[in-house]
């Protein structure tokens, strides 16, 4: 048995943000994946997988009790399938701000949810809302918190512009120019984050007046004008954006950003070579890249590992 392949997200924009209703963008990233795989007997890794997921099996068992209005699960045939040692085979790099745990969550709705919504419908606002409190529901149990947004791309696989946390539709990105020497970059910055822990920092930060009004007046402003510009296709105004955007987020969101990386940093706003920005939550994992010429990135950025995931 070998279920269909979810891919990787990349939330280009809204990182944060969109907790507190700023716009956001997120696109399917098709050069990592997982499917649902079966093989018995099992190795170590998906040995380690299928106990994973016989917990989460429980969890939404108990998720179906408490909210039968919410979503229904075949888990007699999840837990069956488990038994005969069913696992998520998957290339998704964990702790990399991509959505490790959004694929493994779309492709258990795909396979076991009843009455699904599938992509094949007309997808209305209600349908797609409906989904997100799903995924944010299931995906829960990997992140204590969750929007829904990781696995609603996923499970999709469309780009997915978010006005407010309670308007979202899919929408379609500028083609690619793939002989553009513009790029949006993933960085490595070799070592995994967790999401809680900076969830956490985030929300203590909120506390502060000063740093609200900072995240309303700079960081929102910023990280809406780089959706329309992006979406609109308008370059120029983008990057203006961009370097805007990277600059609050180097003062204001610092413990985001792995100490090795702030000079790196500094040094796309002062050349304009490159601008950085978080990757998901941070604190380790992927940083996004942005440049209107990537050679000039690559030489800026050398010995580090430069993934191009769109061209301009």
């Amino acid at each position: 048995m070998k279920g269909p392949l979810f891919y990787s997200k990349i939330l280009l924009f809204g990182e944060y943000g969109i907790i507190k209703d700023s716009k956001g963008l997120s696109i399917p990233y098709n050069f990592f994946k997982g499917a649902l795989k079966t093989e018995f007997p099992l190795s170590e890794g998906a040995k380690k997988s299928n106990e994973s997921l016989i917990k989460f099996a429980t969890y939404l068992e108990k998720l179906q009790k408490k909210d039968p209005g919410l979503v229904q699960f075949d888990t007699d045939s999840l837990k069956n399938d488990l038994e005969k040692g069913m696992y998520f085979d998957s290339s998704i790099p964990q702790g990399y701000g991509i959505g490790s745990s959004g694929a493994l969550v779309a492709a258990i709705y795909d396979k076991y949810a009843l009455q699904k919504i599938t992509v094949l419908e007309n997808l209305t606002r209600e349908k797609l809302l409906h989904l997100k409190a799903i995924f944010g529901k299931m995906e829960s149990f990997f992140h204590g918190k969750s929007s829904g947004l990781d696995p609603l791309n996923s499970y999709l696989s469309l780009p997915i512009l978010i006005n407010s946390q309670d308007n979202i539709e899919s929408t379609s990105i500028p083609s690619q120019n793939l002989n553009g020497k513009g790029a949006v970059f993933l960085l490595d910055s070799g070592m995994t984050g967790e999401t809680a822990p900076m969830v956490q920092i985030f929300m203590e930060k909120m506390k502060n007046e000063g740093f609200r009004t900072v995240l309303k007046d700079q960081f929102i402003k910023h990280t809406d004008a780089c959706v329309e510009d992006f979406l609109s296709g308008n370059v120029k105004s983008l990057f203006g954006n961009l370097k805007q955007l990277s600059h609050v987020v180097l003062d204001h969101f610092k413990p985001m950003i792995p100490k090795q990386f702030h000079q790196l940093w500094k040094k796309g706003i002062e050349s304009n070579d490159y601008y950085l920005k978080l990757c998901g939550s941070g604190g380790g994992g992927y940083i996004l890249g942005f440049t209107q010429d990537i050679d000039k990135a690559k030489k800026a950025l050398q010995g580090h590992r430069l993934e191009v995931v769109y061209n301009f």
